[in-house]
């Protein structure tokens, strides 16, 4: 977990960068936006010239940018190459891994299942009056596990299973799911009483996956696509695969940096917390859906929303999903080795999405991705286009 100092539109934050595969805890370094004159015309062609030096910095081969206002596609673009030996360039339909952007995913899926009145919140998940029962590990339980909530896991304080060097979700690597669920449960206790600290757990997530299949009778990905995607018009969004053999039509390819394979992790296993492949439009898609504004209608109630974003009493920057300030936005980050991306809903109605197919094992990186934005961002006088090219 890395924090930096974030200006979005003038409003002064801390965003914090989470990462699926990353256990490295050094701290990232301060970066600060450049100074924006008012008065000088900033053209859409700043946000190229951001992404080719953010490209030159990092070595990266391939990058994918999406920006909607008041639920319009204004800005839409694919730039380098899906795959450097194939000389295959990057164009708005490649699917990339989006790595921990699985998370907002996961918790609208969450929330959609609270609105049918398939789960509450408050339900426990484990045990005999639990969600999933007893059908995982061995009775009797560890100490706190059948206090664990489905709103606990949302807010990363079930109490354990925190991404370090220890992560259940990078152990193991040949049990299912299922079976890492029984393991973990059987091997690694909770460090705290469940509701009273927050630690970041990928592994938390991966319980939730099995929430929504038990409560919907769907495997994750089915209910995700039908009950998420399908009333938002997306159609390409799906899990991706572990090996290079197992690249999914039109995805492109993910290089390391530093050692780093970005071949070497279970990503189907990693489906409700960094186990989607996207392209930015739909992601972008996905975002004008759950944003709360009136432009385009929302998936969820307002109501729901105002849960799905409220933050926790233990970590005042993080919701239910998402990374929350008191300016109004939204975000989420996400990182495995050969990816890098990010998405932010902001309050002033823009929403956008970075997606990246190489990482460096720098911190500097996953910094940098964010100031892609900043300068056109922070400046009034742009002009963006008008056409939404969603209706394309």
């Amino acid at each position: 977990m890395k924090k930096f100092p974030i200006y979005l539109l003038l409003a002064v934050g801390t965003f914090t960068v989470f990462s699926c595969g990353d256990k490295k805890k050094d701290p990232a370094p301060i970066v600060t936006p450049p100074p924006v004159n008012p008065g000088d015309p900033v053209a859409i062609a700043e946000i190229d010239n951001e992404v080719s030096a953010f490209m030159g910095r990092h070595n990266v081969p391939g990058v994918q940018v999406a920006v909607t206002k008041d639920g319009k596609l204004i800005y839409s673009k694919g730039y380098g190459l899906a795959d450097k030996e194939a000389s295959a360039i990057v164009d708005t339909t490649k699917l990339f891994r989006i790595a921990s952007l699985s998370k907002p995913i996961t918790a609208v899926a969450i929330m959609r299942l609270v609105e049918d009145n398939k789960l509450a919140l408050t339900d426990k998940v484990f045990g005999a009056n639990g969600i999933l029962g007893t059908q995982y590990g061995t009775q009797p339980y560890q100490s706190g596990i059948t206090d664990i909530t489905v709103k606990h896991l949302l807010q990363h304080t079930a109490g354990g299973w925190t991404n370090d060097n220890n992560d259940p979700m990078f152990t193991n690597p040949n049990l299912s799911a299922q079976e890492l669920i029984s393991w973990t449960l059987d091997n690694r206790g909770l460090n705290n009483a469940p509701g009273t600290a927050y630690a970041y757990s990928n592994f938390g997530y991966n319980i939730l996956g099995r929430v929504i299949e038990k409560v919907s009778g769907k495997s994750y990905e089915e209910y995700v696509k039908t009950s998420i995607f399908q009333p938002m018009g997306i159609k390409n969004m799906q899990i991706g695969g572990n090996t290079l053999g197992d690249r999914k039509a039109n995805e492109v390819k993910y290089y390391g940096q530093q050692g780093g394979d970005p071949y070497r992790y279970q990503i189907a296993r990693m489906d409700a917390h960094g186990g989607w492949i996207s392209s930015a439009n739909d992601l972008a898609r996905f975002l004008v859906h759950v944003d709360g504004f009136s432009s385009k209608l929302d998936l969820l109630t307002g109501q729901s929303t105002e849960i799905m974003t409220t933050p926790s009493p233990q970590r005042a920057n993080y919701a239910l999903g998402w990374m929350v300030n008191n300016a109004g936005h939204w975000w989420h980050s996400g990182a495995l080795p050969g990816t890098v991306t990010f998405m932010a809903r902001l309050s002033t109605g823009y929403n956008w999405v970075i997606l990246t197919n190489t990482r460096t094992t720098a911190t500097t990186m996953d910094a940098d991705i964010e100031q892609i934005m900043w300068k056109t961002m922070n400046n009034s006088n742009v002009k963006w286009p008008s056409k939404d090219l969603f209706q394309k």
